[in-house]
């Protein structure tokens, strides 16, 4: 068995391993990085952010498409089967895993494709599909293997007509209609392609409002969105057991409803992909939902064992895993450090949402004063132009300060939006104001002039 030798070795490419890896190398490191897959990229582009973001951005074209007067002069409405959605999206995968292939061999990175197993807590073993075994050693270890849905043991997943969300983007046809188990952001995000395809769909809620920890307003919008475009949403609901058969799937609730459709898609949770590491062999346990506890230096109980990304639990955002991996890279280097907090939500339903900092419940329950702010985008000239008139920029500071508490946005190009709100909200002391967008000229006609309205508009609630 060949043994290799690395300064640092990195157990998954998915964004928090990609960063890590790279920012070792980038410091002189020599870094190896351990793969599963056959292709690099994680769970990210292959099941998870870069499939769904792209089926959804195909999606919204077609709605366009479907709801613009204009080209009722080109044609009448067109619908699109899921497979032949899905297949526009594989091209941006094989993009993303062409274009980060490159990046480990530009940094003289050295990949190795296999199941990783701990063999002390120095030593992999890295087993590969043909049974062929190499052996790792490294000063600095990395734990970067991300999450997969979880899939509770009552749930017969072996139903052609079941699905979770990896299993979905295997789907050969378009179904009628659609129960989906879990209004987390894969449950409402999936909710919003499927109803754009023309299918009807259930969205279970186990709890009392959808995606309880954004602004209540911003919530109630995007329950309100879903209805319009088809979705019947149903709270506080549980499962009792679900039953599949040759032409369906019926979901029997605790509250006595039964429900029935073409397909069931279980959203409801993650679960960290540590099973298969030999944790044992090195003394450390996941929780129950397979995660890894860190401090705040993301080390392990073990410290020179890193974890990052989704397998180390909240707030499971690509975004957040590739900063998480790269400080965590930084600090065994010994380089300048940052915990990652401060985390802006994007979640890309239709339309799509962001936010960052506090919302009005947070500074309520904090009796901090604050006030509001508000543009709404059907009041702005860009947002006229392109039809996407649903959705507003709400920013709540401080009544005496003026200081920036929170940013909640609704609509189209929400995610791109927030980050005007986030880069004032991160500066020191008076430079974090209100009256940045009072005293800046922003281009016309542009959704960023939503901030210099909505300023305005926050400054006149003033007295």
């Amino acid at each position: 068995m060949a043994v290799h030798n690395y300064d640092v070795v990195v157990i998954g490419t998915g964004p928090a391993g990609e960063s890590a890896a790279i920012n070792a190398a980038k410091h002189g490191r020599r870094v190896a990085v351990i793969e599963k897959q056959q292709a690099v990229g994680g769970n990210c582009t292959h099941w998870g952010t870069i499939p769904s973001k792209a089926l959804r951005h195909q999606v919204k074209q077609i709605m366009q498409f479907n709801t613009n007067r204009m080209f009722r002069d080109i044609g009448e409405p067109r619908w699109f089967s899921f497979p032949k959605v899905l297949e526009r999206s594989r091209v941006t995968i094989d993009q993303q895993v062409e274009m980060r292939t490159r990046f480990y061999a530009r940094n003289r990175i050295d990949l190795f494709f296999g199941v990783a197993r701990f063999k002390d807590e120095h030593s992999l073993v890295v087993r590969d599909n043909h049974e062929g075994v190499e052996e790792l050693t490294a000063q600095k270890i990395v734990i970067a293997t991300g999450s997969r849905p979880y899939r509770p043991a009552d749930v017969n997943f072996r139903h052609p007509r079941i699905y979770c969300s990896d299993t979905l983007l295997g789907l050969s046809h378009t179904p009628r209609s659609l129960i989906i188990f879990g209004a987390g952001v894969i449950g409402c995000e999936y909710a919003s392609i499927f109803s754009g395809l023309g299918v009807k769909v259930d969205l279970i809620n186990s709890r009392d409002r959808l995606l309880s920890f954004l602004d209540d307003e911003i919530s109630d919008a995007l329950s309100y969105h879903l209805r319009q475009n088809g979705v019947l949403i149903r709270h506080n609901e549980d499962y009792e057991r679900i039953e599949g058969d040759e032409s369906g799937v019926v979901v029997h609730l605790k509250s006595g409803k039964r429900l029935r459709a073409d397909a069931f898609l279980w959203a409801n949770g993650r679960t960290g992909n540590t099973d298969s590491l030999g944790l044992e062999n090195v003394g450390l346990e996941a929780n129950g939902r397979g995660q890894l506890q860190i401090d705040e230096h993301y080390r392990t109980g073990i410290p020179h064992i890193y974890a990052v990304g989704d397998v180390i639990g909240w707030p499971s955002l690509a975004s957040a895993a590739y900063d998480q991996g790269k400080n965590a890279s930084d600090d065994l280097l010994d380089e300048e450090f940052r915990f990652v907090e401060d985390v802006p939500t994007g979640i890309y339903t239709i339309p799509e949402i962001s936010s960052v900092g506090k919302n009005e419940r947070d500074l309520t329950d904090a009796k901090v004063p604050y006030e509001v702010a508000q543009a709404f985008f059907k009041d702005t000239a860009r947002a006229q132009i392109t039809g996407d008139t649903v959705g507003m920029l709400k920013i709540l500071f401080h009544r005496d300060t003026l200081e920036i508490l929170g940013i909640h946005c609704f609509g189209d190009q929400a995610s791109e939006i927030v980050h005007i709100g986030q880069a004032i909200m991160q500066q020191k002391g008076e430079a974090n104001s209100l009256k940045y967008f009072i005293h800046t000229t922003f281009n016309y006609p542009t959704m960023a002039e939503a901030y210099r309205v909505a300023a305005q508009n926050g400054l006149n609630r003033l007295f």
